[in-house]
């Protein structure tokens, strides 16, 4: 695990002081590769590459955690909207934040993560 004084500023910033990055700046919103997205801070896994679809938002959108015991979730009342915040259980990063408005046909969740805040295993060919 990274210590705090590890942490680039724009990854401290978001998971340490719940920030947010620009749409469509990160560098995951638009990957297609193959593998496994992990918590930038600790490395636990996080979400699966098979469950990451384009929700047009220009986050990195995931319809199900790869394991729900590695994340946890939190009411968020900040700044006077009401919505979940997506904790890394391990290490209590910042993540995101997870909406009811995925694919209907996957359960209709849409976990709305931060690309600073992952890092990609890539699966091997």
């Amino acid at each position: 695990m990274k210590k705090d004084e590890e942490l680039s500023r724009d990854l401290y910033r978001v998971a340490r002081e719940k920030g947010t990055e620009a749409p469509f700046t990160g560098t995951y919103w638009d990957a297609h590769e193959q593998g496994v997205y992990k918590c930038a801070v600790c490395g636990t896994q996080l979400f699966s590459s098979d469950t990451k679809f384009d929700s047009g938002t220009g986050w990195p959108s995931f319809t199900d955690p790869m394991n729900v015991e590695h994340i946890e979730l939190r009411e968020d009342t900040q700044d006077g909207m009401s919505r979940t915040e997506v904790l890394c259980k391990n290490c209590k990063a910042h993540l995101g934040h997870v909406f009811d408005d995925g694919p209907k046909e996957k359960g209709g969740k849409r976990y709305c993560i931060n690309s600073v805040c992952l890092e990609l295993e890539k699966k091997e060919q």
